[in-house]
């Protein structure tokens, strides 16, 4: 059999512009120009012999065999990340201090999770959680306070790496005796009768909704508006009314009390990604609580 020989940079490239649909934003993760980016994708294809993606101005797409190939190199990228964890756990026996910054309706639902299995395979390794709004997120992780963070900021950032994790809508949040609970989905118009909470101004979550509504000319006049999200599903379940809440906020398996039901026309959504600083390798210990949660988020987004 043939040896094909290419660079694993090459894989990551490809994985990067798979992952993105775009050459621009690929480029910018992996902080490489455009041109050095096609050409990785290029010699890949031509060791490969066959197209992996379909370009046009508007919009990059996998071919048949990009489809396959993706998954393949997903896989042997976790595969050798795997390997070499494996290794420094050997070699170190893991322990110390891991510092991550998480907004806040992340670490509701999502993040302990992840950290019960952490806990529990590395009992030595102590985890401080910075849970906090999307820019303290941030800036936790650019000024070198945390060791990396789960944000929805951050893609255009040159001071960090943003690696996607999960795409997540917003869904209507009511309590499971409100008429609304019983539909598959809800427009945003119709909340025009509803007594509608919202996070305020300052919330990276509510400068998503606005523009959003801003785009589509639908607005939604909020009767009350709090700081944090977990106060908004506190006040959804004392049954003061609905609220537009990340799907994450919500518990992924059903609560005594609350629904979350998709909204639509528009479709809002973010997507939550793990930051490191540029440039700043993560310890052992890190850098194995990093890959949990970014096989969690890719378990969550099937």
């Amino acid at each position: 059999m043939a040896r094909i020989n290419f660079d694993l940079q090459e894989l990551q490239a490809f994985v990067a512009v798979a992952e993105r649909s775009s050459f621009r934003a690929a480029a910018e993760d992996l902080h490489l120009s455009q041109p050095a980016l096609s050409r990785r994708i290029e010699k890949l294809e031509n060791l490969l012999g066959a197209r992996l993606l379909e370009r046009t101005t508007r919009r990059v797409a996998l071919t048949h065999v990009g489809r396959v190939f993706l998954e393949r190199s997903r896989a042997a990228l976790d595969e050798l990340e795997s390997a070499i964890l494996g290794a420094e756990d050997l070699a170190g026996q893991l322990s110390g201090l891991v510092t991550v910054a998480c907004v806040p309706s992340a670490a509701y639902y999502f993040l302990p999770s992840v950290l019960s299995e952490f806990a529990a395979r590395h009992p030595r390794i102590r985890v401080r959680v910075i849970d906090d709004g999307a820019n303290a997120v941030l800036n936790a992780v650019t000024s070198g306070r945390a060791d990396f963070g789960i944000n929805f900021v951050g893609t255009q950032d040159a001071e960090v790496d943003f690696r996607a994790i999960f795409k997540e809508s917003f869904v209507l949040a009511v309590r499971n005796d409100h008429p609304l609970a019983r539909r598959k989905s809800v427009m945003w118009d119709e909340l025009a009768g509803e007594r509608f909470m919202t996070v305020s101004k300052e919330s990276g979550n509510r400068l998503l909704i606005d523009v959003a509504l801003a785009k589509s000319g639908k607005r939604a006049m909020s009767a009350f508006e709090v700081s944090h999200i977990l106060t908004l599903l506190g006040m959804v379940e004392a049954g003061l009314g609905v609220a537009a809440v990340p799907q994450l906020a919500l518990p992924l398996t059903t609560h005594p009390t609350l629904v979350g039901v998709p909204l639509s026309k528009p479709r809002v959504s973010r997507t939550l990604g793990l930051i490191v600083r540029h440039g700043r390798p993560l310890s052992p210990a890190a850098r194995v609580l990093y890959t949990l949660l970014k096989d969690a988020g890719r378990a969550a987004r099937r």
